[in-house]
């Protein structure tokens, strides 16, 4: 994807999401203070998190805690008294980098890159005693490195890039008995990296960078299995659009923090549904969950205010700062909470202590709230503490896709957040490809060819009442490459609805093999056609923009950033149709009007 040029529509667009935060309403969420509580530092990155009681044990690759100014030998695991900050004296030590924590009754469970545990042999996992530190039997030899770690049914589970367990295979998550410690039969597989795990009932939640699970091409990146079968769920089947990196589960639903173009924090029903989604200029790789509010860290400096981001992730729409740290109501509203860390990776870990109502934050930071605050801070919800925060702007676009967020399955998502999901319709082998443009993605439709045989492809988002304009105001557009070779009598780009069904009708084509764009609106009711046309070719093999604008009765077509052509249309046309949105044609019989070109950034606006 590329950023849209034309400056009218981005001051339009960008000046709406402003004054939607401004003036919104209010909602009420109980939020954790602005800056953090007594703490260590630490001399290295903090990978891991797990509280028990009034414990916090933290894990990563610092060799030291920091206290008053002087560094206590702590390799690579610590604890310390959440109330006081007090570092405690459970020290057993790593030989490499604890990368995940879980902690079960009495045990503390370590995963990570080393070999020796409390100066005894353990290979990237191990089980120590909470109070002691002492090793418990837990002894096994792992190929390959975990990631994550999440306790429940009787079990330790670990993700990860995991291949065997004891010389027994395994495909990246593997379990352990927590009573005996021996391997458990529990052998889900996954055919790329398990980033995160949760828990919650029975089930066992899956992040990461995979697309398989238990061998099923629809489980990609975000899966769930039965916590003591390992039986896939196929009734949970969400299709995140982005790696997975962490995962947080409630009473009310999962959690998943994304990377991408740009990081996304989303909410999922225990369904798959998605309730809300937040998107940030930057990856979101760590989430938890405190008293119904969602935080969120990552490597972002913004979170945007809409679900539209552009090249390298940056907001399209206007953004508000949130470095490395954010919180979201249940609603999906970004709240003002804004500590503010530091760093380049920043935050990689978030884990929360209900009972204590405790945040705690790991990661690469070096301050945090203003202060000096090194690699691990933790914030605290007053009992009283309650906090005006404004809800989440609506996106002003109907439907955006910039094409940079594929799936194996064919779909588009929707990066306005109306999850109008674009998927491919075909024949006679059609189908689009994915290309380079500019630091992102676009698609590229079908070569020219003749006869009835040739190959069609449509992109096509059902059909939805917040896709018919009626009669309000609406923009349109799409950035196009097409060659003269490329030309033929016509190429619909855009288009809902056709001339000859009922309800209407708005469509972006290009003309004839001279390679002229033009907009054309018909109305409910009315054959008749209005069409405003530029006189100039865009068939140059270059990438140009194209919107159309109908405000009023005047309908106009821009062409990067300059008024083109015009006509007029009655004020009172109504479009009011139930056919689909389509990119590349208006279906896939003969004689669809097919796009032969490359497309990027199609996007619509109503009101």
């Amino acid at each position: 994807m590329r950023k849209l040029t034309s400056a009218l529509r981005r001051t339009l667009l960008i000046g709406t999401a402003t004054a939607l935060v401004s003036v919104g309403g209010v909602a009420l969420a109980d939020i954790v203070a602005g800056t953090p509580t007594p703490s260590p530092s630490f001399n290295g990155p903090v990978y891991a998190i797990a509280h028990r009681g009034d414990v916090v044990y933290v894990g990563g690759s610092f060799t030291g805690a920091l206290v008053a100014g002087k560094t206590v030998a702590r390799p690579r695991l610590a604890a310390f008294d959440a109330r006081t900050g007090k570092l405690l004296d459970w020290n057993p030590g790593a030989d490499a980098t604890v990368r995940a924590l879980a902690v079960e009754g009495g045990t503390v469970y370590a995963a990570g890159d080393f070999d020796r545990v409390a100066g005894m042999s353990r290979d990237a996992v191990a089980g120590l005693d909470a109070a002691t530190g002492a090793l418990t039997p837990l002894k096994h030899t792992v190929l390959g490195q975990p990631n994550a770690l999440a306790v429940g049914n009787g079990r330790l589970y670990v993700g990860g890039r995991l291949t065997s367990v004891d010389g027994v295979a395994r495909a990246n998550v593997a379990a352990f008995d927590t009573a005996t410690g021996a391997l458990s039969s529990w052998a889900p597989t996954t055919d790329d990296t398990v980033n995160a795990l949760a828990t919650a009932g029975t089930r066992v939640y899956l992040g990461g960078s995979f697309h398989k699970t238990n061998g099923v091409s629809s489980t990609l990146r975000l899966s769930a299995v039965d916590g003591v079968t390992g039986v896939l769920d196929k009734t949970f089947l969400p299709k995140p659009v982005s790696q997975v990196f962490a995962l947080a589960a409630d009473a009310n639903g999962l959690y998943a923090a994304l990377g991408g173009q740009g990081g996304r924090a989303v909410s999922y029903t225990f369904g798959g549904q998605a309730r809300w989604t937040r998107v940030f200029d930057g990856d979101a790789q760590a989430i938890a969950a405190l008293d119904g509010t969602v935080y969120v860290g990552g490597h972002f400096d913004k979170a945007c205010t809409t679900t539209n981001n552009g090249a390298k992730g940056l907001c399209t729409d206007g953004s508000v700062p949130r470095v490395k740290l954010a919180a979201i109501d249940a609603a999906g509203n970004l709240t003002p909470w804004a500590p503010m860390g530091n760093g380049v990776v920043g935050v990689r870990t978030l884990a929360s202590a209900p009972a204590l109502k405790l945040l705690s934050v790991g990661g690469d930071f070096t301050t945090m709230g203003g202060s000096a605050q090194k690699r691990y801070a933790s914030f605290t919800v007053s009992a009283t503490e309650g906090t005006k925060v404004p809800p989440a702007p609506p996106s002003p676009y109907a439907a955006s896709y910039n094409f940079d967020s594929t799936v194996p399955d064919g779909s588009w998502d929707d990066g306005s957040g109306n999850r109008h999901t674009l998927r491919a319709a075909a024949a006679n082998g059609g189908a689009v490809r994915i290309g380079k443009h500019g630091s992102g993605q676009g698609v590229q439709f079908p070569a020219k060819c003749t006869g009835a045989n040739c190959p069609r492809v449509v992109l096509q988002a059902a059909s939805a009442p917040g896709l018919n304009p009626g009669t309000r105001n609406l923009r349109y557009g799409a950035y196009i490459q097409l060659s003269q070779a490329e030309t033929s009598a016509g190429e619909n780009i855009l288009q809902k609805g056709t001339s000859t069904a009922p309800g209407g009708q708005y469509k972006l084509q290009v003309d004839g093999v001279s390679g002229k764009p033009s907009c054309v609106l018909s109305g409910k009711g009315s054959k008749d056609l209005h069409v405003a046309k530029s006189p100039k070719s865009i068939a140059d093999g270059e990438w140009h923009t194209l919107e159309c604008r109908r405000t009023g009765d005047k309908l106009e077509i821009v062409v990067a950033d300059q008024v083109e052509g015009s006509a007029t249309v009655p004020a009172d046309l109504t479009i009011d149709n139930t056919q689909p949105l389509s990119l590349g044609g208006k279906g896939t019989g003969v004689n669809n009007d097919q796009f032969h070109g490359g497309l990027d950034d199609a996007w619509v606006a109503i009101g």
